[in-house]
């Protein structure tokens, strides 16, 4: 059975892993100024943390409209048997909601909620891909994604709130406290929904190693076979004492680093990074 993969650009997937399992990529939108672009394909994060840096005004993102799902869905039901497509947490947005009614229509196209964001819902996208070349039937993989969302763990250090106060997700009384004291907070996923858990203190290099850490070393219900190292446009000092902290508290098969998106970017700003694993 040929069966397509597809999701949209949230998950944060590098090109190598695109490639290899030949997954469909369908971008959000990013608004600036009025306009619309598309996240990955028009616009990345370093245009937009450049634009922002020089003055410019509030960066939105948007979801991926019904109209542009059904042509999406409708030209690749008729090439595949089956197209299954999977959407960053329909608590962040309605890109689950637009492709589920897009999907209506057409009997062969499945829509999953990955109750994640960025290679969080990567993870999900790739073991799809897997039991599709593996030959497994559409239903069997919806059933096996569905049930694998809540095994995922996906998180990321902020280096500063300043863009999450630009999006009115923190006050700027709150964002000037934790950039004079040098806080650094971690925002996690917990059942589709984000949440700030714990707030570290010092340089981004200190911290990367004790948050690694605390995330990985002496546990036994992690799935090894592959972690996600996924950043914003960062300092290489930071991402090299995650890659350093994971290698030494974790015994994962594969170790992937990818690009945040818009997505992440836009909300989380430069120096943004985390690890996105399975539990077994």
């Amino acid at each position: 059975m040929k069966i397509k993969i597809t999701a949209d650009s949230t998950c944060d997937l590098d090109r190598k892993t695109i490639e290899k399992y030949d997954i469909g990529i369908l971008p959000l939108y990013v608004v600036r100024d009025g306009a619309s672009f598309r996240d990955g394909v028009d616009i990345t994060p370093k245009d937009i943390f450049d634009y922002v840096e020089n003055g410019g005004g509030l960066v939105s993102t948007a979801a991926i409209n019904s109209a542009d799902y059904v042509d999406y869905f409708y030209d690749l039901s008729k090439e595949y048997d089956a197209v299954i497509h999977i959407d960053i947490s329909s608590d962040f947005s309605s890109c689950f909601q637009n492709a589920s009614l897009a999907a209506e229509g057409l009997e062969n196209v499945y829509a999953i909620d990955s109750r994640n964001l960025s290679s969080g819902s990567g993870h999900i996208v790739v073991e799809a891909a897997k039991m599709a070349q593996n030959g497994a039937e559409p239903q069997e993989i919806v059933s096996a994604m569905n049930a694998l969302t809540e095994k995922v763990e996906a998180s990321f250090v902020i280096d500063k709130l300043d863009y999450l106060c630009r999006g009115g997700r923190c006050s700027a009384v709150a964002a000037f406290g934790a950039n004079v004291l040098h806080l650094r907070p971690c925002i996690e996923v917990r059942d589709g929904k984000m949440s700030v858990g714990k707030k570290y203190r010092g340089s981004m290099e200190k911290v990367a190693e004790q948050y690694v850490k605390e995330r990985l070393d002496g546990r036994t219900d992690i799935d090894t076979d592959r972690v996600f190292i996924t950043h914003s446009p960062c300092d290489q000092s930071i991402v090299d004492a995650v890659k350093k902290a994971v290698k030494k508290y974790g015994s994962f098969d594969e170790i992937i680093e990818t690009d945040a998106g818009c997505t992440v970017s836009t909300h989380c700003g430069p120096n943004t990074i985390g690890i996105l694993f399975k539990r077994k």
